[in-house]
């Protein structure tokens, strides 16, 4: 395996510890009232952003050495998923210095999350 199989592989094994992080802080205000964006959200998108953006940077050179096992990007699911993670970040980065948040924002971000997931393993 290259050096670069290596990174995307690490990057990817981030990016799933990453949105796995991610859910599982959502999840835990489920029963809370009032909710609450708990500051360990934002982080775990900006890594799991972060660990998107390597992946699709080293994709290409992979291709190019070994086409068969890295097949192309299909750039508009990535451009999908980095729509919605970026707004993800936006509404957390603007209620987790809040004490409590709106149900709806809460909700917003926990199906966006939810969306990105199901885009990553279905799209």
């Amino acid at each position: 395996m290259t050096a670069l199989g290596l990174i995307n592989d690490f990057a990817l094994g981030v990016h799933i510890i990453s949105i796995i992080g991610l859910m599982a802080l959502l999840l835990m205000q489920i029963k809370k009232s009032p909710r609450r964006i708990h500051p360990g959200t934002f982080h775990s998108a900006l890594t799991a952003l972060v660990a998107g953006l390597v992946m699709v940077g080293i994709r290409t050179p992979l291709h190019n050495n070994d086409a068969i096992k890295w097949p192309d990007l299909n750039m508009g699911w990535v451009g999908t998923k980095f729509a919605i993670l970026l707004v993800i970040l936006i509404l957390i980065y603007q209620n987790y210095k809040k004490p409590t948040v709106k149900n709806s924002t809460w909700t917003l971000v926990l199906l966006l999350t939810t969306v990105n997931i199901l885009i990553a393993l279905f799209g």
